[in-house]
């Protein structure tokens, strides 16, 4: 089965930088969808940026302008420049990628996320 390898979480302080990256185990097929996903403590996890098979980015309001999320078709990696960070943005960041297999299921992939703090 395909595994979703995350790196590039820890600590920084605020308007520090950060840039998280995701890379797939194997080639994925199809891909519809790649994108980075937020959970707080005691909160739900949120999409903070996503990108489509034809390259549509979109943001959530509170990161736009600060975050930026990029993509490598051939290397099935997707990666999620962080600047300006606020310490609202400490959460746990988990990588998703969609896919449609042979038989037109979409299967939706999940890293194993990756902690970011901002903090002074």
């Amino acid at each position: 089965q395909v595994q979703l390898v995350e790196s590039g979480g820890g600590l920084v302080q605020p308007g520090g930088s950060l840039r998280l990256s995701c890379a797939a185990s194997e080639s994925i097929p199809s891909i519809d969808f790649m994108g980075w996903y937020r959970q707080a403590p005691g909160k739900q996890r949120e999409l903070v940026a996503g990108i489509t098979s034809r390259g549509t980015t979109n943001y959530i309001d509170s990161v736009k302008g600060r975050f930026t999320i990029s993509r490598d078709k051939a290397e099935n990696t997707v990666s999620l420049q962080m600047n300006s960070l606020k310490p609202e943005d400490t959460a746990v960041y988990y990588c998703n990628i969609d896919h449609l297999t042979s038989a037109r299921t979409m299967v939706n992939l999940w890293g194993q996320g990756t902690q970011v703090t901002v903090s002074s």
